[in-house]
């Protein structure tokens, strides 16, 4: 798949000198925005984000009501954009501290998944099972609320990839529990 010049309808000026930037195929063939008079190149790239998949010690999920874009009020796990100087797994840790009150680490990583994204075109997320060390739960940063909630009583989760990383813990937990029924 290519990117189209729909893709790159708002680059109108370039980030480094400020002149007009203008659509041209790179020497891969790839449509890029270059600037017309320095030569910086502007590339379409996904927005990287870390999730956080929080359980509590009966394995509910903390799950939070978005207060800002993208989709405000509805729920996500804990997540963010990654930061230019941060790790997936440093913005997890504060992630999870901002939107929750709640300090963790990681106990694993979950896998990643791209999403569309109404304000960046493209993210991918990456998600992380999440191991409370403290804190105190209470909704802050961009969440509106933030709770606990059983499987069964999940509300719908706004973003894919939250979904993709809840059916794979749920999913291990599953195994885990007919392992040990064995």
């Amino acid at each position: 798949m290519s990117i189209s010049e729909e893709s790159y309808k708002d680059v109108n000026f370039c980030l480094r000198c400020g002149s007009k930037m203008l659509l041209k195929f790179d020497q891969e063939n790839k449509l890029r925005s270059e600037c017309t008079n320095c030569g910086w190149t502007f590339y379409k790239n996904p927005i990287p984000v870390a999730a956080c998949l929080i359980l509590n010690d009966k394995n509910e999920i903390l799950v939070i009501k978005r207060k800002f874009e993208p989709n405000p009020g509805e729920w996500a796990l804990p997540s963010g954009y990654i930061e230019i100087d941060q790790s997936p797994e440093e913005t997890a840790i504060d992630e999870m501290l901002e939107e929750t009150g709640l300090i963790g680490e990681i106990e694993k990583f979950i896998g990643y998944m791209p999403n569309p994204s109404p304000i960046y075109e493209k993210v991918i997320s990456f998600g992380f099972l999440m191991k409370i060390t403290g804190g105190e739960l209470s909704a802050g940063d961009d969440a509106a609320e933030a709770c606990f909630v059983s499987y069964e009583n999940l509300p719908p989760i706004c973003f894919n990839s939250h979904r993709y990383f809840i059916q794979k813990i749920k999913e291990e937990l599953l195994d885990k529990f007919e392992l040990a029924q064995k």
